[in-house]
């Protein structure tokens, strides 16, 4: 046999995902480079490793196999590589975060200089929702987590990021008749909510319940970029954290619309298990923090305090 690395990582991903277009997307490849390393791969045995049904692949039992093993030496040919950098006295390794939605406006600025210093070390995130997010917290599958509403049921170690303002928002066509709008006028707007297990709804939904507010007509999206453009369109009003409509505020698209008792505001948390046994890239992105949010804050939140 003769198979590649590169053929492992290519059959390694089509069994991870199921389809040669979505490996081709991953793995910055076009279909047909990696439909060709397949079928070189697929040619080193005699027994199938996949099936083609329709449009679907389906791994045979001798294919899972086979995959099993592929993960375990491109496992170790990571390994190797981050023990190479670290006896150059780079850090080097993995960092894994999972992140709610919406942090994805600030996570990155807190991320980027990390990166930039150290480029032995890898950055795999996962951007989901708030229940995700803490499963995958629970499970030890990341180092790190930012969320805005702390797991109660979990010990965690708490690092305190910035504030997460939420107000209501509306399109450029709104027009406010009085200083504040009124809760009989909100109970009057279609509401513009975020699916269950968001933190964000989970905020709205308190919101409107401590004021008794019940509406006419809610709609339901699936990310807070689907909410912005709805409500940029005059679909409907929302309350959305303000990190992620920065652009759209100052050109005027949308507007925050005063309201007693908004903003909602509460904290974007660094978190991680207090019994996670954390690597030295973990660690130094601790340290990093702790030194450098201040600054980051400075840099890139300023705008922040106009609201």
């Amino acid at each position: 046999m003769n198979f590649t690395l590169h053929q492992l990582e290519i059959f390694n991903k089509v069994a991870d995902l199921k389809s040669v277009t979505k490996a081709s997307e991953e793995l910055f490849l076009t279909q047909p480079a990696v439909s060709i390393q397949l079928k070189k791969f697929q040619d080193q045995f005699k027994i199938p490793l996949f099936e083609v049904v329709g449009r679907r692949i389906y791994i045979t039992e001798f294919g899972e196999e086979i995959t099993l093993a592929a993960k375990a030496i491109l496992s170790q040919v990571e390994s190797i590589n981050y023990q190479a950098l670290a006896f150059q006295g780079e850090l080097a390794g993995k960092l894994k975060l999972a992140i709610v939605s919406t942090a994805k406006y600030a996570m990155p600025y807190f991320l980027t200089d990390f990166i930039r210093k150290n480029s032995g070390v890898d950055l795999v995130m996962d951007v989901t929702n708030k229940a995700s997010v803490v499963k995958a917290l629970e499970n030890n599958d990341i180092d790190f987590a930012m969320v805005s509403t702390l797991p109660k049921h979990l010990k965690i170690e708490t690092i305190s990021l910035m504030d997460n303002k939420l107000y209501l928002i509306g399109g450029k066509q709104f027009h406010l008749k009085n200083k504040n709008l009124s809760i009989k006028e909100i109970e009057e707007l279609p509401l513009i909510y975020r699916e269950q297990g968001s933190a964000t709804r989970y905020a709205m939904e308190r919101f409107m319940a401590s004021n008794k507010i019940s509406t006419y007509k809610k709609i339901e999206l699936t990310s807070n970029e689907a909410i912005k453009q709805a409500v940029v369109a005059g679909l409907g009003f929302s309350i959305m954290p303000l990190i992620g409509i920065k652009n759209e505020l100052q050109n005027g698209d949308l507007q925050v619309i005063p309201v007693k008792d908004l903003p909602i505001v509460s904290n974007w948390n660094l978190i991680w298990l207090s019994s996670k046994n954390m690597s030295y890239v973990a660690k130094a992105f601790i340290e990093y923090i702790n030194m450098n949010k201040s600054k980051i804050m400075k840099d890139h939140f300023e705008w922040f305090n106009a609201y």
